[in-house]
């Protein structure tokens, strides 16, 4: 447009031409004048030949000749907007203007007469003079100022032309779509018959559009829309929710802002209405894939949204349980902004809430609102892997929670989540190991109020539970190494220690490496021995006063048979002493290595500690326990003159000479046969036990033949 121009006005003071002989046949009913004007590059004689087609048509009106002002408007659209001459199309567009405005003021219905008016000139809109691009714009405003709401038939044209002049690179181009768009909204704004239905497809497909303009343009009209009283714009807004989210993120602060301020207004129109008019289910997938968002602002706000949710909709959230819980766990260890990381657990523990024993019985495939568990274990299971520690823990607290309220359905699906939770034992992190451990403990064991189904599956997967243990220190020795002392002794306090013990003693009775059996035998013993969370134990096996202490015995006697010294060792805690010295005997025909001494050399250094306190006092009696004293004299015959051996012998060097000892073994033989009458009695057959030790000792030394002739082989093929 030229400087000093304005917007085109009609001047019906004018006189009007008459048509007559001066009018060409191809430009018929307009004068020749008239064209010539149009085809001006002037614009002053283009406005004044619109002007001469103002007048003309309201004569044409006046007489209702309706078929020349078709012909008119036919002769502008074919001879001028759409000419290869720029100066004729602006001609064609003022023209189209000024017909329309003749129209407006003569012609009632001057909505027949749109389509021969306003496509040509939004076409226009594309056109790459950008002069004719912004004539198209004064065109097409000037006959919106007289259709009003007529228009809107042309709604979604229209709106799709000025999105596209909303990134045009021409300041005038775009000042006259502004000019065009307000006009426009205040049309829409009036208007009762605003066709929604028809609008959203194409606004939910321009949405995602990336040009900063285009996107202040596209929230501006949201907006809009939205305060129309007699337009339910929130009915449609999952329709559009993804791209709004998107521009929230646009680093254009005002965009920024504008979206932002779109977006509260929508969950303020949320919190006032039924949340049986609100369709959360459309919206939930779309809040949580923005939670991983790379932008601060829509991170935030698809959270705060969510919780919001939950507070509303309350349980008719949990079908979206394992959507919800895959975008929040992520961010509880948020380290960027504590005021997010804030609202992320404070929406985890709401989510949580939500969930209570009735969830136990309803099943997800009858009813679209029951909560799927499954699916929800898949997601927990899957954020064990996280990187972040405050995420692997929520995990795990979900998992006792869900245990605690959903204990039927819990092991209806434990396949899904039970391998995750071994593998979580080898977690750097002991926190993580020890919620881990819980879990664990938790689904092995059963309340008071427990079902008897409910008990019998966590019995089963009690012994489950201690076999894939097993068979994960088996495959992990390095676990075994740095943690297996912490898992055993972390279990016994969650679970009943001798529960723990008879399983894993079962286990290795039938386990076929016996190297690791070995090993585990030697670890479990130490264990045994050592920590504070078996003393219960401890003590029940120094007193050997009951069946079940003394099946204890023997189911751990059976296992310990692996390690020849953690047997004589568990006799010393039981105080069998006699039959400590008959596995000394027996000591001397198997084969002495260095492993074997190191072992001997480290329960030498346990007997000196607080945990044989009771058998170094006994000492104090030979004539009481003279199979004791025999039983470490023998011991310190198997060692060479080593530091251990020192020590053992300055200890024995502090009880009576061992002759005056050795001579009260007949009446320590008849105190004991008088113990064993009373404490032990028949239910400890220690003949079988030797002869089991032999057995499995016997085993051992088989492995070893076999793999030294394995060895040989080797060597020989090389």
């Amino acid at each position: 447009r030229e400087a000093g121009h304005h917007l085109y006005q009609p001047q019906a003071s004018q006189a009007p031409r008459q048509p007559g002989t001066m009018a060409e046949a191809s430009h018929a009913p307009l004068s020749g004048a008239i064209v010539k004007g149009l085809n001006d590059k002037m614009y002053d004689k283009r406005k004044n030949a619109a002007l001469e087609v103002e007048n003309l048509v309201k004569l044409l009106a006046k007489a209702d000749d309706t078929q020349k002002i078709v012909q008119l408007t036919g002769v502008l659209r074919k001879e001028f907007v759409f000419s290869t001459n720029a100066n004729a199309r602006k001609g064609g567009l003022i023209g189209l203007a000024a017909t329309a405005i003749a129209l407006g003021q003569h012609f009632p219905n001057i909505a027949s007469y749109l389509p021969d008016l306003v496509p040509p000139v939004l076409q226009c809109f594309n056109d790459p003079d950008s002069r004719v691009r912004y004539y198209a714009c004064e065109s097409l405003y000037n006959i919106t100022k007289v259709v009003r709401s007529d228009i809107l038939v042309f709604f979604n044209r229209v709106f799709d032309a000025l999105c596209k002049l909303a990134a045009d690179s021409e300041p005038s181009v775009k000042n006259g779509a502004e000019l065009l768009d307000r006009l426009v909204k205040d049309v829409v704004t009036e208007s009762t018959s605003f066709d929604i239905d028809k609008f959203i497809p194409l606004l939910s497909e321009r949405i995602y559009a990336v040009n900063p303009h285009v996107r202040q343009f596209l929230v501006s009209w949201v907006t809009v829309l939205d305060s129309v009283p007699c337009i339910m714009l929130l009915d449609y807004l999952p329709n559009f929710l993804n791209g709004m989210y998107k521009i929230l993120s646009d680093p254009n602060k005002e965009i920024r802002r504008m979206c932002e301020s779109a977006l509260s207004e929508f969950m303020r129109e949320i919190k006032e209405r039924p949340t049986d008019a609100v369709d959360f289910a459309a919206m939930v997938s779309i809040l949580v894939a923005y939670c991983q968002s790379d932008d601060l602002l829509t991170k935030y706000t698809a959270v705060a949204w969510i919780n919001d949710f939950i507070a509303l909709a309350k349980r008719k959230m949990l079908p979206f349980t394992a959507e919800l819980v895959r975008g929040i766990l992520p961010l509880l260890a948020f380290e960027v902004d504590a005021k997010l990381r804030e609202l992320a657990i404070m929406t985890n523990q709401s989510l949580m809430k939500l969930i209570n024993e009735a969830d136990d019985k309803v099943d997800p495939s009858v009813s679209e609102a029951a909560f799927n568990i499954a699916a929800t274990l898949q997601v927990l299971t899957i954020q064990l892997l996280n990187e972040s520690v405050s995420t692997r823990l929520a995990s795990l607290r979900w998992f006792l929670m869900l245990h605690v309220k959903t204990p039927e359905k819990i092991f209806q699906h434990i396949d899904i989540f039970v391998p995750a939770l071994l593998k979580t034992l080898s977690d750097p992190v002991d926190k993580v190991v020890l919620l881990d451990l819980e879990v664990l403990a938790e689904v092995s064991s059963t309340g008071e109020q427990s079902s008897e189904a409910v008990r019998e599956q966590a019995q089963a997967f009690f012994r489950k539970f201690m076999l894939d243990l097993m068979s994960l220190f088996s495959t992990d020795r390095e676990l075994l190494e740095k943690r297996g002392s912490f898992i055993i002794r972390q279990l016994s306090t969650l679970l009943s220690p001798e529960s723990i013990y008879r399983e894993l003693a079962g286990i290795l009775l039938q386990e076929d490496d016996l190297e690791f059996a070995s090993l585990m035998v030697q670890n479990l013993n130490l264990i045994l021995l050592t920590s504070t969370e078996l003393f219960e134990l401890r003590q029940r096996l120094k007193k050997m006063d009951t069946p079940e202490t003394r099946s204890v015995f023997c189911v751990l006697y059976r296992s310990w048979a692996h390690s020849p010294v953690a047997t004589f060792s568990l006799c010393l805690l039981a105080q069998v002493y006699d039959h400590a010295c008959d596995l000394l005997q027996k000591f001397s025909e198997l084969e002495i290595t260095v492993p074997f001494l190191i072992e001997i050399d480290k329960l030498i250094q346990l007997l000196e500690s607080p945990i044989f306190t009771f058998l170094r006092l006994q000492l104090l009696e030979p004539q009481r326990h003279a199979y004791l004293v025999k039983a470490l004299y023998g011991l310190l015959m198997l060692l060479p003159q080593s530091s251990a051996y020192f020590t053992l012998h300055s200890r024995l060097d502090c009880v009576p000479p061992i002759i005056h000892a050795l001579s009260q073994l007949d009446g320590a033989q008849k105190y004991n046969k008088q113990q064993q009458k009373g404490n032990i009695g028949a239910d400890i057959k220690f003949p079988d036990l030797l002869k089991h030790f032999d057995h499995v000792q016997q085993l051992h030394a088989d492995a070893a033949t076999r793999s030294i002739a394995a060895r040989a082989d080797i060597m020989d093929a090389l």
